[in-house]
């Protein structure tokens, strides 16, 4: 199930898992397919980031984002990502990927992908950063205008250590990669 048919069993299952609200999570199960592993018969990394994907389409549908974008323009964009692996998903083993929206800060949302074990255990986490990009201004809409216009209020947490500086290593590596020198 590679995955297309991961993001239309998503799809077709929203609403029974409800609304997204602030505060609340996406939680979906998978199981580890052969076409998921690599040599060491166990998911790969860039499975990792595709179920990451599931899991924050999920939250965008059942919130109400995606419909959001479409009517005024909008697009979602990744700002980047970072990943720990700490225990291994082996080939058949079942496990689930929690999605959350942590915070924001101005046009930037944290998001939490947890890939969980059967036994509860943590077997990866990925950190997200997300953009809404207002695609006829070309800006990046604030997180709390876009929050508002869905009828959810909320106040950003503050970052966490771990956030504050995955924040920073993004904001360091995107500066070198923009700087004159980066470009020769």
């Amino acid at each position: 199930m590679y995955v297309w048919a991961r993001l239309a069993r998503m799809a077709a299952t929203t609403g029974r898992r409800g609304p997204y609200r602030l505060g609340g999570e996406s939680r979906l199960s998978f199981r580890c397919l052969p076409s998921d592993i690599d040599r060491n018969i166990h998911l790969n990394n860039a499975r990792y980031m595709m179920l990451a994907d599931v899991g924050r389409i999920d939250i965008f549908l059942r919130s109400g984002i995606y419909r959001l974008c479409r009517e005024r323009g909008w697009a979602p964009m990744m700002g980047g990502l970072q990943a720990a692996y700490v225990r291994e998903i082996k080939l058949w083993q079942r496990f689930e990927v929690v999605t959350t929206i942590e915070t924001w800060e101005g046009g930037e949302m944290i998001g939490r992908h947890r890939f969980l074990l059967e036994d509860g255990r943590t077997a990866a986490i990925v950190l997200t950063t997300v953009g809404i990009y207002d695609l006829k201004v070309r800006r990046f809409v604030p997180i709390a205008e876009m929050f508002g216009l869905l009828g959810q209020q909320g106040t950003p947490r503050p970052l966490d250590p771990a956030e504050a500086a995955f924040l920073a290593s993004h904001r360091n590596l995107r500066m070198s990669v923009k700087s004159p020198e980066a470009a020769s």
